[in-house]
């Protein structure tokens, strides 16, 4: 099983993923959409089936979430 978070590019089209995912939540309130979203996250989850792998991704999503919005702080305030 691969343990480490593979952050190069594996998807063979990003963009028809990016169309794909985005189609996913036509017609959905906000709320909605979090919903398929925690789902997605559920699903693909138990699909990657590794709690290293896992783990480091939420830790790194997480980094990079508090990081754009300190950006957005700073913007703000100049």
């Amino acid at each position: 099983m691969n343990t480490s978070l593979n952050l190069r590019q594996n998807l063979g089209d990003f963009e028809d993923f990016y169309d794909m995912l985005g189609d996913s939540h036509d017609g959905l309130d906000p709320d909605q959409s979090a919903m398929l979203n925690a789902r997605l996250v559920l699903l693909l989850s138990n699909h990657i089936g590794d709690m290293a792998v896992l783990r480091d991704a939420l830790a790194l999503a997480r980094v990079q979430i508090e990081a754009q919005l300190n950006l957005a702080v700073v913007d703000r305030h100049q």
